[in-house]
């Protein structure tokens, strides 16, 4: 018995990995169950403090409310073609309205304040993905993806960037002008590290946050670019892509994979009133599969 013990633990120290820290991050005998089909294409899901999941059905320019009883409904509709979402800290929800290339705040009473169109002289190419962090600052990703209801063909920035407010009422600073095209965004609860995914290279790399926002000590992550991330209380991250969720330690070595039975994934978030589901959006559907982690920070 004691060699098999000894042999068991140097199999999982070369591996390293430890059983019990990563292969029970989902609940046991759980698969992702599908809550909804009737989308044209979901993306952008956040939760609330209470764990309401709220995400968005693009080509339909609406934004749904998945709530903690299990109900399912339009939240917003028209609402500027919204694509990320993302909770601040007084409970209102940031959206990347692309339609007019626009980043808002929607309140609880669903009054929106357009923050800002542009960048310098030219539009926006359309925020993406957003992330606020504890002190209220934010970072959002700036992407070029056209859309058939704009009407332009081309951007009107001389990069893909993403760019940092230090407060609402600030304007745009760019803090990453080196990717090919940015895409998901989140910080750690903390607020002291920002991981960005450059979907088209294929990467993810992560940031330290520092004074004023500043950005420094660049790392690549993993080699893999996503669409949508989040992370749990663990520390690992979530990725989304046409693989599925793939799912990375704080070291940036994959634990995990969870196959959706859709063409693309599109993004994650953790919600429920014990913040222990995970939410998934995938193309026309939205599932949902049961964790034994929670999730943390803003969604």
């Amino acid at each position: 018995m004691m060699k098999n013990i000894v042999i068991l633990s140097i199999c999982l120290a070369l591996a390293g990995c430890h059983p019990a820290h990563h292969q029970d991050i989902v609940s046991e005998g759980a698969v992702p169950e599908k809550l909804s089909g009737e989308f044209a294409f979901t993306e952008g899901p956040a939760s609330d403090a209470e764990g309401n999941v709220f995400f968005t059905d693009q080509p339909n320019d609406r934004i749904m409310k998945w709530s903690t009883d299990g109900e399912l409904s339009i939240w917003m509709q028209p609402a500027g073609r919204a694509n990320g979402l993302c909770f601040d800290q007084t409970g209102d929800l940031w959206a990347c309205a692309d339609e007019q290339n626009e980043l808002w705040i929607i309140d609880k009473e669903k009054n929106v304040t357009v923050l800002f169109d542009r960048y310098g002289t030219g539009k926006l190419n359309g925020p993406n993905d957003v992330w606020v962090a504890p002190d209220g600052s934010a970072y959002f990703s700036d992407p070029f993806y056209k859309r058939p209801w704009w009407p332009r063909d081309t951007t009107q920035q001389d990069g893909q960037c993403v760019y940092f407010l230090s407060s609402k009422e600030s304007e745009p600073v760019r803090v990453i002008d080196d990717l090919v095209q940015p895409n998901g965004v989140i910080g750690t609860p903390d607020g002291k590290m920002l991981y960005v995914t450059d979907i088209k290279e294929g990467k993810t790399y992560s940031y330290a946050i520092g004074e004023q926002g500043a950005l420094s000590n660049k790392q690549l992550f993993c080699e893999m670019g996503s669409d949508g991330m989040t992370l749990d209380e663990r520390g690992n991250l979530y990725l989304t892509n046409a693989a599925g969720v793939t799912v990375f330690d704080a070291s940036g070595r994959q634990i995990k994979h969870i196959k959706i039975d859709e063409p693309w994934t599109a993004n994650v978030c953790f919600g429920g009133s014990d913040m222990k589901s995970l939410f998934i959006t995938a193309k026309a559907g939205f599932y949902r599969l049961k964790m034994n982690v929670k999730g943390v920070g803003s969604q």
